[in-house]
C-alpha cells in the first residue's frame, strides 16, 4: 500500500540489540495504529544496534500497512549498484511500501573502521549525487540497459530493474547537498532534530525551494520531513519550547496545535517522533497514545482546512 497524502506521521524503531521484542513490539503497534512509516538508523559500525536493512526488510515482511524507511542510508558503506538492486527487492516484496532515505555520510572516523576510504566532504556530495541518479536508472523498469559512467560509480550494460522509482528523501545539510535535493529527490530530512521554527529550517528551506524552482519543479513536490523528540504529558506545560526555541513536547493538546500550525503555516510534509513520556521514558503506550489521541486529531484538523 503506497503512502498516502501527507502529512506522514513516523515511529523510530531504533532500539538497542538485545532489545529485539521491544522492536517488534512497537513495529506492531505501529502497523496496526495510524502510524504511516516507521524508520531505522543506518550505523553498520555500531555493533550494540540492528542492522538497518536487515531490519527494514523483517520489519516490511511482518507489517500489512505501514511503510519503512532507512534514515538515512549510509551511501558510503552501501555502493549506489547494489543499493539499487535492495531497494528494488523490498519494494516488489512488500508492495511498494518503502521510502530510499539517503545521505552522504556523516561520522567519517567510524565509517572508515570498515575499510571505506575517507572523502572530502564535497566528493562526499558528488558521489551522492551520482547514487541518485544511478539509483533512479537501475529502478523504474525500461527497455534500455544501463551504463553510467561517472566519477564514482561506473556501470555496464545493466539491466534496470521492472519496479519504480522510490520516493527518495535526503538528509542533506549543506548548501550543495540540499540544492541536489531540490533537483532530484522527494523529500528532505532536517538534520540534527531541526523543527520548522529552527534557524536550521529557516535558511536551508530557501535553497531547496530555488533549486527545485530552477529544474521547473514546484517546491511543494519535496515535502520536509522532520525527525524530532518531545515528551508526551498529562497535563500542558507552562511552555513547549526551551529558551533556545526548541520544542519540549506538552499534552496531547498542546502536540495537535503545534502540529497542525507546522502543516498549516510552515508547510510540514510529516513527522518522524522520538516519544518520550513525563518520566523521560520512551515507552509504548506513549507512542500509542500518540497515534490514538493526536494523529487523528492532527488530520482532521488539517482535512477541515
Amino acid at each position: 500500500m503506497a503512502l498516502r497524502q501527507p502529512p506522514y506521521f513516523g515511529l523510530d524503531l531504533n532500539t538497542p540489540l538485545p532489545h529485539s521484542a521491544e522492536l517488534i513490539e512497537r513495529l506492531r503497534m505501529a502497523d496496526e495504529s495510524g502510524y504511516d512509516l516507521f524508520s531505522v538508523m543506518d550505523h553498520p559500525y555500531a555493533g550494540d544496534r540492528h542492522e538497518a536493512y536487515a531490519t527494514l526488510g523483517y520489519a516490511l515482511g511482518h507489517t500489512r500497512r505501514i511503510s519503512g524507511y532507512v534514515g538515512v542510508t549510509n551511501l558510503p558503506l552501501r555502493p549506489a549498484p547494489v543499493l539499487a538492486r535492495t531497494v528494488a527487492a523490498l519494494s516488489s516484496l512488500s508492495g511498494g511500501r518503502l521510502v530510499l532515505g539517503l545521505g552522504s555520510g556523516g561520522i567519517w572516523d567510524r565509517i572508515t573502521q570498515f575499510g571505506v576510504t575517507r572523502m572530502s566532504p564535497g566528493d562526499a556530495v558528488g558521489a551522492f549525487e551520482e547514487a541518485i541518479t544511478l539509483i533512479g536508472k537501475l529502478t523504474g523498469g525500461g527497455d534500455e540497459p544501463v551504463t553510467f559512467d561517472g566519477r564514482f560509480y561506473q556501470v555496464t550494460q545493466a539491466a534496470p530493474a521492472p519496479v519504480p522509482v522510490p520516493k527518495i528523501w535526503t538528509g542533506a545539510n549543506g548548501p550543495r547537498a540540499l540544492a541536489i535535493t531540490g533537483r532530484l529527490t522527494d523529500g528532505w530530512i532536517p538534520s540534527f532534530g531541526a523543527d520548522w521554527l529552527s534557524e536550521r529550517y529557516r535558511t536551508s528551506r530557501p535553497l531547496v525551494d530555488r533549486a527545485a524552482q530552477e529544474a521547473g519543479r514546484d517546491p511543494s513536490e519535496v515535502i520536509s520531513y522532520f525527525n524530532f523528540g518531545g515528551m508526551l504529558t498529562d497535563d500542558d506545560l507552562p511552555a513547549t519550547r526551551d529558551a533556545e526555541g526548541r520544542w519540549l513536547g506538552g499534552s496531547t493538546r498542546q502536540w495537535t496545535e503545534e502540529l497542525v500550525g507546522a502543516v498549516l503555516e510552515h508547510g510540514a510534509g510529516g513527522f518522524n517522533t522520538h516519544l518520550t513520556n513525563s518520566a523521560g521514558q520512551a515507552d509504548l503506550a506513549t507512542a500509542q497514545r500518540f497515534a490514538e489521541q493526536i494523529i487523528p486529531a492532527v488530520r482532521a484538523a488539517v482535512a477541515a482546512h
